[in-house]
């Protein structure tokens, strides 16, 4: 399984939308793009293993494998990036603004509906990242 984050930048925060097979699974939000520096940025671009990871507190966690000098990426409710994500990936139903969005329990649950199955029945899960194309109309 791939599903793909297509992610439009801004200064306030990083709007995307996650689609698997062409079709929308959900839209979600981060930080900005800050240099991959831990806490304050985005993840780079590229492709990512996803993987379940149990957490003491939180339970079972859907996280991103395998970042580039980072660790502990986890795709997580939050609907503003700046004040609830420390370089995590937020699922939301709707962007409202660069970096915040709203009711984002709901899109991790569709998310999580979607991957769970595959990742539990031994199957890999991928993530690819990679930045919205500009579409220029000519008329």
């Amino acid at each position: 399984m791939t599903l793909y984050l297509k992610r439009r930048y801004h200064a306030g925060g990083t709007n995307g939308e996650i689609t698997y097979e062409g079709r929308v699974v959900c839209a979600c939000i981060e930080l900005p793009w800050r240099g991959n520096r831990r806490f304050i940025s985005c993840i780079p671009e590229g492709r990512y293993r996803l993987v379940k990871r149990m957490h003491s507190r939180w339970g079972e966690q859907l996280a991103v494998a395998n970042v580039p000098g980072r660790e502990g990426i986890l795709i997580h409710p939050a609907n503003d990036a700046l004040t609830q994500l420390q370089g995590c990936i937020a699922p939301v139903t709707k962007c409202t603004a660069p970096g915040v969005g709203s009711y984002s329990r709901v899109a991790l649950e569709r998310l999580k509906d979607l991957v769970y199955p595959v990742l539990d029945a031994g199957e890999e899960a991928w993530l690819v990242v990679v930045e919205e194309s500009v579409v220029v109309d000519d008329d």
